[in-house]
């Protein structure tokens, strides 16, 4: 439904964004992710009509939108700051971007009545917040009525750019479920943009991770996650241990002891030195240290002369090991990542 097809966007000298080539389906949510800085908010503005590229084109539905007004689009957006009229009520900022239509797609009072009561009741809005004054409703509110306001128009892509960056942790986690509820439901393709890695795994049908303009994969979240395609990928996203060469060679299975090689601290486990163990690969070590998070609890362990950081589910050990404990650390060698040296 969308394709970007080298897309290059530039200010002066500095490439915020650099061959960009992107496909994105009908109905999906897909995530643009990466660290402050590395383009994903230019190419959605892009693909919005905030910005023109300076290079390569931009497809809606097989149309070259590259220089077509954002309001000639089809697309609806939603502001990290929401971007609400505070002096207007709920129902006037909802019903805002179909008041100022004009010729053809002039709307009639009634139906941007009816509109506004549609889109309120599948965001979760109830009808005595609709005569309101928005800053008198919660930041998670406030998200709600951004999101209505974009999806009144009907758009056939919605626009998020980190809309959840403002609300606290715990408000955070109970609006993405929500918000998939919600994409599921309308089936709008939906284009999201987020540093928050969390944030991109649950939600996601698919992530690209941008990083410096350049694109560095595109898959599933658990392609991103288990497969990661580069080394800023792996490193970007989640814990990781970075191997030496000295654990690569304990642990054997043909593993390239020159390659950059990491394993994520959930894919390693932990058994006491004198206990029988059925992983492929293991590494004699010791504990310097323990934290414990409840649901699992962290391991530091020095093997091979260097620290690995295990996490062993609570559930999955009848003991916890203290520091000086003698331990084994096991691992699966196919969850072991190598990249060639650079």
């Amino acid at each position: 439904m969308i394709r970007f097809d080298d897309v290059e966007v530039a200010f002066g000298d500095h490439r915020a964004v650099s061959h960009l080539n992107l496909e994105i389906r009908e109905g999906e949510f897909f995530t643009l992710l990466g660290p402050s800085g590395c383009g994903k908010t230019t190419a959605l503005r892009s693909l919005a009509g905030f910005i023109e590229p300076t290079g390569g084109r931009i497809f809606i539905d097989g149309r070259d939108v590259t220089r077509v007004p954002s309001e000639k689009r089809g697309v609806g957006m939603v502001f990290q700051n929401y971007a609400l009229f505070p002096s207007m009520d709920v129902r006037d900022n909802i019903a805002f971007g179909l008041t100022v239509q004009k010729g053809a797609q002039k709307v009639s009072k009634a139906e941007q009545r009816r509109r506004v009561d549609e889109v309120a009741d599948r965001t979760g809005l109830a009808s005595s917040q609709l005569d309101k004054n928005v800053s008198e409703l919660s930041g998670g509110q406030q998200q709600r009525v951004a999101i209505a306001r974009a999806l009144a128009l009907t758009p056939s892509i919605l626009l998020l750019d980190e809309p959840l960056s403002n609300l606290d942790a715990k408000l955070r986690v109970q609006l993405r479920e929500q918000l998939k509820e919600l994409q599921h439901e309308v089936g709008v393709t939906t284009v999201y943009v987020t540093h928050d890695q969390e944030e991109a795994l649950t939600l996601s049908d698919r992530i690209a991770v941008l990083d410096a303009g350049t694109l560095q994969q595109v898959g599933t979240p658990e392609d991103i996650y288990d497969r990661s395609a580069t080394p800023f990928v792996c490193r970007f996203i989640g814990e990781n241990n970075r191997l030496t060469p000295a654990q690569l060679t304990g642990l054997g299975a043909g593993l390239d002891t020159t390659a950059e090689s990491y394993v994520r601290p959930e894919k390693l486990a932990l058994a006491s030195a004198d206990a029988p163990t059925t992983a492929p690969a293991t590494l004699e070590g010791r504990v310097t240290e323990r934290t414990y998070h409840g649901s699992h609890s962290v391991y530091t362990v020095t093997a091979a002369d260097a620290p690995l950081r295990v996490s062993v589910p609570a559930a999955a050990s009848a003991r916890a090991w203290e520091p000086g404990d003698a331990v084994q650390v096991g691992v699966d060698p196919r969850w072991i990542l190598q990249y060639p040296a650079a």
